[in-house]
């Protein structure tokens, strides 16, 4: 589940080049592979790229929406192969976080201005005689009563959300069960948003379903047979300094024994840390509920063999951790030429055996790192360490460093609401599939199902295919003008669907022995352009045509974009791109006149 933070922009910018092509064979695409930099490596040419995309956000003013007093600082800079170039920004009024203000300014080959992607159609500014009623420690106590917790600094800002912009406070809350983000009215006290920082796979309401209804899932352990092994306790070259990297063996609850690279530390001692991948790495929680990766401890080994398939070792959950951790970031890195999920060759964290009988698993922006449950017991009896919710979860990270989407609305008991929620929860789906069909790990079968091995019932949580079959959450096929108050796990269901049908067609189909009938909400027959093509484009429209306020019907058109760079306007990509959205009721026509 999306549990959205609000990050503050105002702190020193991070600005990447993000690989704007596709690598390697599994995913080849139509262009050559462009470049990721980070920070550090960001050249003179980026630097010139973020100043004509300033300097063309402020004189094509009408159109982006930038006004005086507004500061423009880059997120990402990325670089197209076809001579494209898009920044985004996030923004500052008058020195104040503008939430909701963030945009994308398209350049072309010779810098100049082609357009703009933006989250606010508005002015982004209070009325000039707005005024602070409020003080930053009354603030700071209405947010701390509202979450529950201990609040820290409250720091003004511009809420441009909802469209209509306030001045109001930011505030976090520090709560025993993780910290949340509350934005309250510097005029009226209201409490405009409260929303949890982390990214959980379950929401409240499934989760309390599955407890009312006795629920017990106790998935099956996997069978050690997957991929060949890189070697087990051995080294890899020759050794005259430490630490180094290690072939060692991962003996998982759920994909059997795999193959992971760790580091010798010293003369036979390893740590389950991958330096070939930025030193990614998994770590005990010991049942508490740290926020920060330094807190939990390492996990050592004399024998470089981690786990042995049970819950009775420690090390078995953090196995299935770091294996789905490390093919998540070598899909991203081998199919984008994304380098780490922030696109900034960091590494990628994960700590298990987290909290006290927690039966979820999520993403947490505070410490950047997946934290994996036990599960509580009951509903749940095992950790929460499959391989497509890592991959679902580590979305989310990607979807934080990129278009921020969030929900509309998050209600008492932590559910969201809203299509840019939806979209992030569906974009999460879709590219935790394909991290499966990308591991192709025999253990667990590549497919368009989400959690099918978590020992659900209906045989899975969710599905792509057709998303109504999901009976728990109530997934819906299609886009009515009803969707936008829908819980966004539910009406994940409209996007998945769009990128299922762009993928593999309508109708009967079955792959890996799992069969698929994929229906259409105009009767039409979708000829798929198949999961590569479908893959590329649904990747390109967020890194480049997607902003925190991106609806169903945006996404009609930032996937529309990117075929159209891609692939042209003339091409079978596109047409399909655009009969897929039809199919699933979203079209140029129905496109509501007021925007949520």
């Amino acid at each position: 589940m999306r549990k959205p933070h609000i990050r503050s922009v105002a702190v020193a910018v991070a600005v990447t080049t993000a690989a704007t092509g596709l690598a390697g064979t599994a995913f080849a695409g139509p262009t050559t592979t462009g470049e990721a930099r980070s920070v550090a490596s960001a050249t003179n040419a980026d630097t010139a790229v973020v100043s004509a995309a300033r300097t063309a956000a402020f004189a094509h003013a009408t159109a982006t929406g930038v006004t005086p007093g507004d500061e423009l600082r880059a997120q990402d800079v990325m670089l197209d192969p076809e001579g494209a170039r898009h920044v985004r920004f996030e923004r500052t009024h008058d020195g104040m976080p503008v939430l909701g203000g963030d945009l994308v300014v398209h350049l072309d080959h010779a810098l100049g201005y082609t357009g703009v992607t933006r989250a606010a159609d508005h002015t982004v500014e209070p009325a000039a005689a707005t005024r602070a009623r409020l003080t930053a420690g009354q603030a700071a106590a209405k947010a701390a009563k509202a979450a529950q917790g201990e609040a820290g600094t409250a720091r003004l800002v511009v809420d441009a959300r909802g469209g209509a912009s306030a001045l109001a406070y930011q505030v976090t809350v520090t709560a025993q069960d993780g910290t949340n983000t509350v934005v309250v009215d510097a005029v009226t006290g209201k409490v405009r948003s409260n929303t949890p920082d982390s990214d959980q796979f379950l929401s409240p309401k499934l989760l309390a379903s599955l407890r009312e209804k006795g629920v017990t899932l106790d998935p099956a352990v996997g069978a050690a047979r997957s991929a060949a092994l890189a070697g087990s306790g051995t080294t890899t070259g020759a050794r005259t300094s430490y630490p180094s990297a290690a072939s060692g063996t991962g003996k998982t609850l759920f994909v059997g024994s795999v193959g992971l690279t760790t580091t010798q530390t010293s003369r036979g001692h390893y740590q389950l840390a991958d330096p070939t991948r930025y030193g990614t790495e998994v770590r005990d929680a010991k049942g508490r509920s740290p926020e920060s990766f330094g807190a939990g401890a390492k996990f050592t080994s004399t024998v470089n063999v981690w786990g042995n398939g049970t819950t009775a070792n420690r090390a078995s959950a953090a196995a299935d951790a770091q294996y789905g951790i490390t093919k998540t970031l070598d899909f991203y890195k081998k199919t984008f030429g994304r380098k780490g999920i922030a696109g900034n060759g960091k590494a990628a964290h994960g700590m298990v055996h987290w909290g006290n009988k927690v039966a979820n698993a999520f993403w947490d922006p505070t410490c950047d790192c997946m934290l994996y449950g036990d599960g509580d017991g009951r509903t749940f009896r095992k950790p929460l360490v499959v391989l497509d919710v890592t991959g679902h979860e580590l979305t989310h990270g990607v979807v934080d460093s990129t278009a921020k989407l969030e929900p509309t609305y998050v209600d008492p008991d932590g559910n969201q609401y809203g299509e840019p929620g939806a979209l992030n929860e569906s974009l999460a789906d879709i590219f935790g599939s394909d991290v499966e069909f990308f591991a192709a790990n025999k253990s667990d079968t590549p497919d368009y199902l989400i959690g099918e091995k978590l020992g659900i019932g209906q045989k899975f949580l969710r599905r792509l295919d057709h998303p109504s079959l999901d009976k728990l959450e109530g997934t819906i096929d299609y886009w009515t003008p009803d969707t936008y108050g829908t819980e966004v796990h539910a009406g994940s269901g409209v996007s998945s669907h769009a990128y299922y049908l762009l993928a593999e067609g309508s109708g009967k189909k079955t792959i890996n022995g799992v069969a698929y009938d994929s229906p259409t909400y105009d009767k039409s027959t979708v000829k798929g352009i198949g999961r590569t093509k479908a893959t590329a484009i649904f990747y390109r429209a967020l890194t480049r045509y997607m902003v925190s306020t991106t609806d169903f019907h945006d996404a009609r058109v930032a996937t529309l974009k990117a075929a159209k760079d891609l692939y042209g306007a003339s091409s079978t990509e596109y047409k399909t791109v655009d009969k897929a959205w039809a199919a699933v009721d979203v079209t140029a026509a129905n496109t509501p006149a007021a925007r949520h």
